[in-house]
């Protein structure tokens, strides 16, 4: 008899999970944003299980970022980043 065994999640990867689910929902309604919220979120998935600072801080960071893409006026996702330049 095959066993199905599911995987139990930590509280930290509900709360994820959860965070993720409300984005996408909060997303529907503007256009280009679920898949810059898909591939942050996959970014994300290469952080070790271990890393719960990290972890936390992600998290609290994107309940922030949630709280902004709620917001009628959101028109568009911004982010930072280096530029080659920079770099040097």
């Amino acid at each position: 008899m095959i066993q199905l065994i599911m995987a139990r999640h930590s509280k930290l990867q509900k709360q994820v999970l959860s965070l993720y689910r409300q984005f996408l929902r909060a997303a529907q309604d503007k256009p280009g944003f679920i898949p810059r919220i898909r591939d942050e979120f996959r970014a994300s998935a290469a952080i070790k299980k271990t890393d719960v600072m990290h972890i936390e801080y992600l998290y609290r960071r994107g309940q922030r970022q949630l709280e902004l893409l709620k917001d009628v006026n959101t028109k568009q996702l911004g982010s930072f980043s280096k530029s080659r330049e920079d770099s040097s």
